[in-house]
């Protein structure tokens, strides 16, 4: 006999938890509540950012502004000395006859130079060369000629006796003279005269800056040189009078005399400066 099942029993269903979405805030954690629990129905706002309270600070002067100028400075100077060069030229047929020639030749034109003693402040020889002129003789060459050459330059401080002296050595065979250059001597003091004029030039351009602003300058940070000083001649560039050899004059009794007039030279100068000043008065 079997047995008969009694009537079904029916346990009461637990609430299921269901997650909440919270709003988040700055600083906060994700959240996540269950719908039974008093949590799920407020939160906590996290404290605002310390730096929401900072003030707002524009730009604006330093307590100490900087200017910085750059000083120029020209001024016109005579000449101290005179640069004259001198090229002594050779040829021929033998080697050793040309070499001759062209040692007598430079040694005839040392020989006008040191007559004028303390005038003629210094003397120096630059290049010296000597080369074959070849030619094309059946299947090989030869040599035809020799060509030889050296140059010397002469830096005169007594201008009365540079034209003379020019022409005393132009008068000399196959001799040429090109110059005079009009210079200063690299120890001269217009240098230094040039240097200070624009440094003088730099502090008061900064101090009519500063004026300007209502502010007066209060130190100086740094003084820069742009370069070396430059001397060139006063309005423009040196004229070279050119003197034709010996062999060019042929039929003259005796070359004349060229009068010279020193011609002035522009010193230049430059500075940058930069200034401390006051704040300015806006």
């Amino acid at each position: 006999m079997g047995t008969r099942a009694g009537p079904a029993r029916h346990r009461p269903r637990r609430p299921r938890s269901v997650p909440l979405s919270v709003p988040l805030y700055e600083g906060a954690l994700p959240l996540t509540a269950d719908a039974t629990t008093p949590a799920a129905t407020s939160a906590t706002p996290a404290a605002p950012s310390p730096a929401a309270h900072q003030p707002f600070a524009p730009y604006g002067t330093p307590d100490a502004p900087r200017v910085a100028v750059v000083g120029e400075a020209r001024i016109d100077v005579d000449p101290e000395i005179a640069r004259i060069g001198v090229t002594v030229t050779v040829r021929g047929t033998d080697r050793r006859a040309a070499l001759d020639d062209l040692a007598r030749r430079n040694t005839a034109v040392l020989e006008v130079i040191r007559s004028y003693g303390e005038a003629v402040e210094r003397v120096e020889t630059g290049a010296f060369s000597v080369s074959p002129e070849l030619t094309r003789s059946g299947r090989g060459e030869r040599v035809r000629a020799y060509h030889g050459a050296v140059y010397i330059s002469a830096e005169v401080g007594d201008f009365t006796v540079a034209g003379e002296l020019m022409t005393r050595i132009a008068d000399l065979e196959l001799t040429q003279v090109e110059g005079p250059q009009w210079r200063l001597r690299p120890s001269s003091p217009a240098y230094a005269e040039a240097r200070r004029t624009a440094v003088r030039e730099a502090v008061r351009r900064a101090r009519e800056y500063a004026e300007a602003l209502g502010a007066r300058l209060t130190a100086l940070l740094e003084l820069s040189d742009q370069g070396a000083e430059q001397a060139t001649p006063y309005g423009g560039a040196d004229s070279v009078v050119r003197v034709a050899p010996y062999a060019a004059l042929a039929g003259a009794e005796s070359a004349p005399d060229v009068e010279l007039e020193p011609r002035r030279l522009t010193v230049e100068a430059q500075v940058t400066a930069r200034f401390l000043m006051t704040p300015p008065r806006l």
